[in-house]
């Protein structure tokens, strides 16, 4: 079927002529979504953004924030997520405008597959006001408090060893303070990893420089979670070695085969810096535990945090579906309280987290119950747990699978 009416299948046009491979040929043609919906394959991928209709299939290899997230929205509309992922979309549309090679047909929707285009309005409709608002500002004040707090668990872990020593008792004490500081390092990494998708962040290097040294190369090489798998490898790999172990592999080998020496530098004046501190104290191999040890303390909170508000919702496929929806059947939230949102840098809002990955942290309470209000009006599911109940759930579900998996053939 031809673009809105224009041309029949047969004179569909050669590659390198209306959208081929190389790129846009000219924004002036019409399409249909049946049209559209064919070029999803690797090597041939179109999107919908605004109605206009764009060929991304060189431009995916390239695009800043991998070429998996791209290439999902393959053969779709991708409004929705251009919106919630680039702070300055204007900014961005330069450079889809060589991409561009059409629109949709004036008789087709702007949702394709049946989306519910009431639904889809009232979440934009919901958008706008969160940006009027100032809701996708951040407090710079919140940040350096967040800082100021890592920096404050570091000074009183050392203060405790240099004014009654190293027992065991006092030791354990200060690991768990470490432990703590740098957990919530990560998620303020977390934070500016998101932030810094489309747009650098000054404070994204402070953080990854001074406090955790550049936890973000093991986080950006997690191409694949193999979440079916996870009741085989989840107890035994996921909180005691995600970061000790795996995080700093991924580190070390993605700095050195992109040559960023001069992070690898400030890394290792990270561990340099800890090592000087406790050396007095425990020497040699003594600090190597000690760093050793606050990471396997740290892997196990943040693994735990991030993994409590996924399982069991369905990851393993995301469906066909709108912005709103898709994101409330991967995740849920954990109760707001005092603690919940402070040391879990309040990934407990993982829903709001979630559809507006721009949003700073401290708006998530804010724009909660307006988003709970939208899917209570539209029949969506919005889950929330306590605590408790978020890592019990973990446990269960990876008991379960641990047991399917012994008893399937």
């Amino acid at each position: 079927m031809g673009g809105g009416g224009q041309q029949t299948e047969s004179s569909e046009p050669a590659k390198g002529d209306r959208g081929g491979p190389g790129g846009g040929r000219g924004g002036s043609a019409v399409y249909t979504w049946e049209e559209v919906q064919r070029h999803c394959h690797r090597g041939d991928q179109w999107l919908v953004i605004d109605r206009k209709v764009y060929n991304i299939t060189q431009w995916a290899k390239r695009h800043p924030g991998g070429i998996r997230v791209i290439s999902h929205f393959a053969g779709e509309d991708a409004t929705e997520a251009f919106v919630a992922f680039h702070p300055d979309p204007n900014f961005v549309r330069k450079f889809l405008k060589p991409l561009l090679i059409g629109e949709l047909a004036p008789t087709e929707p702007s949702q394709d597959q049946g989306k519910n285009a009431v639904l889809v309005q009232d979440f934009q409709a919901l958008r706008d006001r969160v940006e009027s608002e100032g809701l996708l500002r951040a407090r710079p004040l919140f940040f350096s408090l967040y800082l100021g707090h890592i920096l404050l668990l570091e000074a009183l872990a050392l203060g405790l060893l240099w004014v009654w020593g190293s027992s065991w008792s006092l030791t354990l004490l200060c690991s768990l303070m470490l432990a703590t500081s740098q957990a919530q390092a990560s998620w303020l990494q977390h934070d500016f990893g998101h932030l810094s998708v489309c747009k650098k962040s000054s404070w994204n290097h402070i953080l990854q420089k001074f406090v955790i040294g550049h936890l973000k190369y093991g986080i950006k090489k997690l191409k694949y979670m193999p979440y079916r798998h996870q009741h085989q490898y989840f107890f035994l790999i996921g909180p005691p070695l995600l970061i000790p172990v795996y995080f700093h592999i991924q580190i070390l080998r993605t700095m050195f085969l992109r040559q960023d020496w001069v992070d690898l530098a400030w890394s290792m004046s990270f561990y340099l810096r800890i090592f000087c501190c406790y050396y007095p104290f425990f020497g040699f191999f003594g600090s190597v535990a000690l760093i050793s040890f606050v990471r396997f303390l740290e892997s196990h909170w943040f693994v735990w945090v991030t993994q409590m508000n996924h399982l069991p919702m369905e990851m393993d496929h995301e469906r066909h579906q709108d912005w709103l929806t898709m994101q409330l059947s991967a995740t849920c939230n954990i109760e707001q309280s005092t603690f919940n949102d402070w040391f879990s840098g309040h990934l407990n809002f993982q829903i709001e987290h979630h559809l507006f990955p721009t949003m700073p942290r401290h708006n998530y309470h804010l724009v909660a119950p307006l988003v709970r209000a939208l899917c209570e009006k539209h029949g969506v599911p919005y889950q929330v747990k306590t605590l408790q109940k978020g890592i019990t759930d973990v446990v269960t579900e990876e008991v379960r699978g641990s047991v399917a998996g012994c008893v399937s053939p």
